[in-house]
């Protein structure tokens, strides 16, 4: 099953171990349940604290508990082959099992143990999907730590009628005690958010007790980054405040445009990135969503963030770097089937759709680059483009055109999407030549229409937006008020790339630095106030 630099690598991982786990498997007489027979006893081979069994009586086959030998309550388990993606969580999950720390603050991990009720989390996830092994890591993280939550971890290829009879149409899926809990990434302190209803009180009196700082950065993708690091290096204190680090980054599969490195995909680039802010002293606060701001013109002193959960961060200059999100088609369907046959991850769900018939909206690079991904799965797929011919790069679509099981229609405006009630069942799309609504039988559509940039929240604070929501800048990444910079998706730059996300948000850094220089901190000027006021009655 592992190749020998695999076995290689993780018998070196394995020599952390720091007391004994047992591999506990529950197998049938599949081909399935075999490589996964030959993958524990590999494992087992490569340390002396592994223990391989089958003797396990679980109702899912195949499968394996991965647990503490010193305490079973400490125990995830695995339902098919956590490989591909997923190899990484396997090898976390065996770390964790036996006593090596996680690389997590140790606030999250108390946090996990102060949990109450009991969990039981059942998840699906496919091996080419890059936002699952977050979600796996984090149950898997929360199961090894809390006796009352258990978790199963569940590759949906190996139990396709499991899957299409839950009704599981996007990957990663969450179910606990039985009922469907979250689709989509999300890492342990977004789970804990959302079972513990005081986790936006106490996050919001965090922020509230912080000080003011030189630089806040709200948005933390590569832009986000890039200005972090270049105001730390000038030696100011840096917040970065975001929903999530990485940005719409983490939901990028290749990125093979990034000057310097011929290939990578979006979350290895995100861990990457958070490495090199990881150098600094920048203080990273996640899962914050901005709500308001308030210029210092305003407040009389700092800029001020206000947050939904009631928070606020104050700073002498502020860079947004809040990015965009997939733009929805906004047509009737696509909300009351969204995971149920509506999907913005290729990547992500394709799997999902082997042997069915799925249709692409969008004919520029994302759109054809998910066509030509989804038609090596599925069985057809339809592409459907609003304008009178592709957008895509010429490269690729002579690519789409040389695969057999792709229609392609142009000039086509999509007006609805149908399904049964449970899930779709095909989408409805006006010939712009003719005027003629047509009607296309399917059971998937993955949207792939653009970008809109995340600034409804800016609106009413006086930074000046274009009617797109862009964030107006100059050449200095400076918006017309002063002291708040912006870099990346969400200004007027044009270009949504990577790389000139990162040299945007470097810009907007000097800029900022260049801001703090050549003007007094609000304490300074107050005091100078206060100063000239005394000297003024002294004469007096």
């Amino acid at each position: 099953m592992l190749d020998a630099n695999m076995k290689q690598q993780l018998q070196q991982y394995l020599g952390n171990l720091r007391e004994p786990i047992e591999l506990v498997a529950s197998l049938g007489d599949d081909a399935k349940s075999a490589e996964t027979r030959e993958l524990l006893n590999e494992i087992a081979e490569l340390n002396d604290k592994v223990t391989a069994r089958f003797d396990g009586d679980d109702a899912r086959k195949p499968s394996f508990l991965i647990r503490r030998a010193s305490d079973h309550d400490a125990a995830v388990r695995f339902a098919g082959l956590p490989l591909g993606h997923e190899f990484t969580s396997l090898v976390l999950a065996l770390l964790w099992a036996g006593g090596h720390p996680p690389k997590v603050p140790d606030e999250v991990i108390e946090q996990i143990r102060a949990l109450e009720g009991s969990y039981d989390f059942e998840m699906y996830f496919s091996l080419s999907c890059q936002n699952c092994p977050d979600v796996v890591q984090a149950l898997t993280l929360m199961a090894l730590n809390n006796k009352e939550v258990t978790a199963t971890l569940i590759e949906g290829g190996a139990f396709q009628e499991e899957v299409e009879s839950r009704k599981v149409m996007a990957v990663p899926a969450v179910f606990m005690n039985g009922a469907s809990f979250a689709n989509g990434r999300m890492n342990a302190e977004e789970i804990i958010a959302k079972l513990d209803s005081n986790a936006g009180a106490r996050a919001a009196e965090k922020l509230n007790g912080k000080a003011p700082v030189e630089v806040l950065i709200v948005g933390g993708g590569p832009a986000g980054a890039g200005a972090a690091i270049y105001t730390a290096r000038k030696g100011f204190s840096t917040t970065i405040a975001a929903q999530r680090f990485g940005g719409q980054v983490l939901d990028t599969m290749a990125i093979e445009n990034l000057i310097s490195v011929p290939y990578t995909e979006g979350p290895k680039l995100a861990a990457a990135l958070e490495a090199h802010v990881g150098e600094y002293d920048i203080d990273v606060i996640n899962l914050q969503t901005a709500e308001k701001l308030i210029p210092a013109s305003k407040t009389g002193g700092y800029h001020e963030v206000v947050f939904e959960n009631g928070g606020t961060l104050k700073a002498r200059s502020v860079i947004l770097t809040t990015g965009a999100r997939w733009r929805q088609l906004g047509v009737p369907g696509e909300a009351e089937y969204a995971n149920k046959g509506v999907a913005y991850c290729p990547h992500c769900d394709g799997p999902l759709y082997k042997g069915k018939r799925v249709a692409v909206i969008g004919g520029g690079n994302s759109g054809v680059e998910a066509a030509i991904d989804l038609a090596n799965i599925v069985a057809h797929v339809t592409v459907i483009e609003f304008g009178d011919e592709l957008r895509a790069d010429e490269v690729l679509q002579k690519k789409l055109r040389s695969m057999k099981n792709v229609d392609v229609f142009t000039s086509a405006a999509t007006t609805e999407i149908t399904g049964d009630g449970e899930k779709v069942n095909g989408l409805v799309y006006k010939d712009r030549n003719t005027n003629e609504l047509k009607t296309v039988d399917l059971e998937g559509v993955f949207v792939q229409i653009g970008l809109v940039p995340n600034t409804e929240w800016l609106r009413d604070s006086g930074i000046d937006l274009t009617k797109f929501g862009e964030i107006e800048i100059d050449h200095k990444a400076a918006t017309n008020i002063p002291g708040i910079f912006a870099a990346g998706d969400a200004t007027t730059v044009p270009y949504k790339q990577i790389v000139i996300a990162m040299g945007e948000g470097a810009k907007a850094g000097l800029s900022a630095f260049d801001f703090l220089i050549r003007n007094e901190a609000p304490e300074d000027i107050a005091q100078a106030a206060q100063k000239a006021a005394r000297e003024a009655l002294s004469v007096a």
